[in-house]
């Protein structure tokens, strides 16, 4: 079979994977899409370095892991800035203490993520975190790497990321506080 045969028959045949994979990764399905193109690019650019060693969707995935860490590094470090002036005063003192509230009246954890109005609620909220906070956090909770690949993904200090990972909590829990736990 030649080179061309191949690709075309590995697009047939793991292109939904890939899609699946890469818009769980991205969240978004047109950029998902074009990062699948962009894979599929690049195995045909570096079809002779695969030695058949392993599977070929294996191959596959990790350039679209690597394509993917791409984009989040080009796109953290093109997003702007976001100021914590919705949660500090000047002075550096909150603006709203409830931010601080303890959720023990909330300790359901287990009964909360069976359910599905939850887990949306709770997927809402983080696509709605400016992409700075949403990317380390999907790739740390989500993804379960360690803060070590994160911070070398994204090209920021470990201080750092523990820093965006604290803003993003504080502003998730904003907003599942107001748009479900205000609301049962």
């Amino acid at each position: 079979m030649t080179k061309n045969e191949t690709l075309k028959n590995w697009i047939e045949q793991y292109s939904e994977p890939l899609l699946r994979r890469a818009i769980y990764m991205l969240s978004d399905k047109v950029e998902a899409e074009d990062i699948v193109q962009e894979v599929f690019i690049s195995a045909f650019s570096s079809y002779d370095s695969f030695e058949g060693k392993s599977q070929p969707l294996t191959w596959l995935m990790t350039i679209l892991n690597r394509k993917v860490a791409d984009f989040y590094r080009k796109k953290y470090k093109t997003e702007p800035h976001i100021k914590l002036d919705h949660f500090f005063e000047e002075n550096g003192s909150w603006k709203n203490d409830d931010v601080l509230n303890d959720w023990d009246v909330y300790n359901k954890e287990t009964e909360l993520l069976d359910d599905k109005d939850f887990n949306k609620t709770l997927e809402d909220c983080i696509e709605d975190l400016p992409s700075r906070w949403k990317i380390p956090m999907k790739m740390y909770y989500l993804e379960e790497k360690k803060a070590s690949e994160v911070s070398q993904e994204l090209n920021i200090s470990t201080t750092n990321l523990w820093k965006v990972l604290q803003r993003s909590r504080m502003q998730l829990r904003e907003c599942l506080e107001f748009n479900w736990f205000a609301k049962q």
